[in-house]
């Protein structure tokens, strides 16, 4: 009791080091930062926007982005900078586009990426070759033949005047026309209501995060894609450990949305999790051999070899990919505090990983390191134990036909939910009955 006393004096300490520092410094939202971290369920795709054609034109100079849609939207284009990006948040579309689309570049594009980033909300990333402004964005209404279409054009500029253009004006807290447009197009049966505490639940709140989502694929690999290979596995896990009634879980997504890697740490904490499992899938780039089985990751400031590194990068770039804005950063007073308060709750995902790594070996075939750590800021919860655990590399042939199988699964959520039995029966004991 006397270390969660600790823990809240030190986290008190660092959200007030931290909102001073907010407040004393210019800061921009993007859309899917200013959504409650909750879940809503997925909503029929019918009545809303369909995106049937995309394509580019122009050269490095002017490039010209054009997207097909069955009626008209509203939409709000922006900047980012580092890497260099244009964001473009539109209502929640349906996109009917063919396979690939997006992955072969045209002049001041290298490639883009679209999908749902909040219910009711969808974006369109561009990465950009260099810097470049909107020199001009518009709908065109239907006629002669032709549907409604977006047209994003995008001209060179220099460096300086890139970052001059970011100015307030161009980064609103929430973009009116999108959260307008979204209010309309959801249904009202839909929209996420406030839960009722869950203070009178005495069970452990277990939180579940399938990683990446909506605009964030992730790996990919003969067709399938990381989110939907990890969600799957996520909403088996959910499902096996609710069956047993020991525990309350929580997803941080039930469906294909994006979820800045803020808001996961932000649902663990609000909802006082005692556990954290976040679930990926790793791939290796081509050319830099092959690996195959699961590895369990926990938090480390320094990696433990060059390939826990190589993936903490990777997945720590979620928020670039999805156009979130990565400026924030707590102060160094608020780092120090909040390592204080991380060290014990580190011991407890360190215990929870070798439980995990124990149950596992007997279910599927684990990394010859099973066992790595590395800086993963969705791992990040000074209070929360947490760990990331890779289930397998999709770039591997053996592993991606476990991942896709129904009996691995099966077999591999078992073991999982054994191995959260012994955690929590072991910290019970610890703790004993008093507390």
């Amino acid at each position: 009791m006397a270390s969660r006393a600790n823990h809240g004096v030190l986290l008190g300490c660092a959200l007030v080091c931290a909102a001073a520092w907010l407040c004393s410094s210019p800061s921009f939202v993007s859309a899917s930062e200013g959504q409650p971290a909750s879940v809503t369920p997925a909503t029929p795709t019918s009545d809303f926007p369909i995106a049937s054609d995309a394509r580019l034109a122009g050269d490095s100079k002017k490039t010209r982005f054009v997207l097909d849609l069955d009626k008209s939207i509203q939409f709000r284009a922006f900047a980012l900078a580092d890497p260099y990006r244009v964001v473009v948040d539109i209502p929640q579309v349906n996109f009917q586009l063919a396979a690939g689309t997006g992955t072969a570049g045209r002049g001041l594009i290298k490639a883009f990426r679209y999908g749902l980033v909040m219910p009711g909300g969808s974006r369109i990333v561009f990465d950009l070759t260099g810097p470049a402004k909107v020199a001009n964005s518009y709908v065109l209404d239907a006629a002669n033949g032709q549907p409604p279409r977006l047209v994003i054009e995008l001209e060179e500029i220099d460096r300086t005047s890139f970052v001059q253009s970011l100015a307030g004006a161009s980064r609103p807290e929430l973009r009116p026309a999108i959260g307008e447009a979204a209010n309309a197009a959801v249904p009202a049966e839909a929209v996420a209501t406030p839960k009722p505490a869950a203070s009178a639940d005495p069970r452990p709140v277990i939180v579940i995060d399938p990683g990446h989502g909506g605009i964030d694929n992730g790996t990919q690999s003969n067709g399938e894609s990381e989110k939907n290979i990890v969600l799957g596995f996520g909403l088996a896990l959910r499902d096996r450990i609710e069956k047993a009634g020991k525990y309350r879980v929580v997803m941080t997504r039930t469906d294909d949305t994006f979820i800045p890697l803020a808001d996961r740490v932000r649902i663990a904490r609000n909802e006082s999790a005692a556990l954290f499992v976040s679930i990926h899938a790793d791939a290796l780039p081509r050319g830099e051999g092959d690996a195959q089985g699961a590895t369990i990751y926990t938090l480390s400031d320094r990696a433990s070899d060059a390939e826990a590194e190589r993936l903490a990068e990777a997945e720590n770039k979620a928020d670039a990919i999805g156009g979130v804005n990565l400026t924030e950063e707590p102060t160094d007073v608020a780092d120090i505090l909040i390592d204080l308060a991380q060290r014990e709750t580190r011991t407890f995902s360190n215990r929870f990983a070798r439980l995990l790594m124990g149950e596992m070996k007997s279910a599927t075939r684990m990394h010859k390191r099973p066992l790595k750590s590395a800086g993963f800021k969705v791992l990040k919860a000074p209070d929360v134990p947490s760990v990331l655990i890779e289930l397998g590399y999709v770039s591997n042939k053996g592993d991606l036909e476990h991942l896709v199988s129904e009996n691995w699964r099966s077999r591999t959520v078992g073991s999982m939910a054994l191995a959260i039995d012994a955690f929590f029966a072991k910290r019970l004991a610890i703790a004993g009955p008093a507390n």
